[in-house]
């Protein structure tokens, strides 16, 4: 019964090339459908559209936030889309169903202080220029934590300021890299003296492992007297947040950022407008409410 999902799998591995942690999250979900369907007595390929709502309500009732079923949903839709294409199925039956609407939580993010704060970490500490040119280029490029380790000393060109990676579903970007993350990587090259083909923050097998950068991460962000849950994404947000208050270019940091859909980046207009509300309080002399 699970035959075509795991064909479905294979093709997101092989031919869309996703990262593990994509495809993880897709095979928790469709077992967790194709379990609903094995007791149901149908086939998880045959499942109609009212059966899928059934699956969905049945998942409501077991207490599943609405973002974790919005993702379920997610991950159906594209399943028999894909079995649509290979003509296996004659309909998608999740095209028209839709989940309950999830509040948009807004990510926290750095002000520019506390970013400025975190990545001026003292170069003359163990490791110094190694985290100095990690939290340059995160903040400077807004890199996603799997684009940081992968990075290669050849995937730089710190004379034209530019960085390529490879990003989800191996798409290729270049981002700008800023002057003092420039800096930053050309006194950790001289230091580490690597060649073009080694990472450029190398780990004890290879390049480093994001779950050492995050640790890294932590430790540093308590050194430099920053008691947020300061994380790789933190970072990402940061960088997301500033560049968008600054210039108001959505399509831009959409392009920067990596996002397939825009939607994806608008949640930074949000947090544009907090910044503007709180402009506005502050100088408004009759925009603050009385207590």
């Amino acid at each position: 019964m699970t035959a075509p999902i795991d064909d479905f799998l294979a093709h997101l591995a092989v031919e869309r090339r996703m990262s593990a942690h994509t495809l993880d999250a897709y095979r928790r979900d469709l077992a967790v459908l194709a379990q609903w369907a094995e007791g149901q007595g149908v086939a998880v390929a045959a499942l109609q559209a009212g059966q899928l709502r059934g699956f969905v309500a049945a998942e409501h009732r077991r207490g599943l936030s609405p973002k974790s079923l919005q993702r379920r949903l997610s991950a159906c839709r594209s399943f028999y889309g894909w079995l649509l294409k290979q003509g296996r199925i004659a309909a998608n039956p999740a095209a028209g169903i839709r989940g309950p609407k999830a509040p948009r939580k807004l990510p926290q993010v750095l002000d520019p202080d506390e970013a400025q704060a975190l990545v001026e970490v003292p170069t003359d500490a163990p490791l110094g220029l190694r985290d100095r040119a990690l939290l340059e280029l995160f903040y400077s490029s807004g890199l996603r934590l799997s684009e940081l380790c992968a990075l290669r000393w050849r995937d730089l060109d710190l004379s034209e300021g530019l960085v390529t990676v490879l990003g989800k579903g191996g798409k290729q970007r270049s981002v700008p890299v800023g002057s003092h993350a420039r800096r930053a990587l050309a006194e950790w090259r001289r230091e580490s003296g690597a060649a073009s083909e080694a990472p450029v923050f190398p780990g004890r097998n290879g390049p480093i492992t994001p779950r050492a950068v995050q640790y890294r991460l932590r430790q540093l962000a308590q050194r430099q007297g920053l008691f947020k849950r300061v994380h790789p994404h933190l970072l990402r947000h940061s960088f997301a947040s500033h560049v968008l208050e600054s210039s108001g270019d959505l399509r831009g940091v959409q392009e920067l950022l990596g996002h397939a859909d825009i939607a994806t980046t608008q949640i930074y207009t949000h947090l544009d407008y907090q910044h503007l509300a709180r402009v506005y309080d502050a100088a408004h002399p009759r925009a603050k409410r009385k207590g």
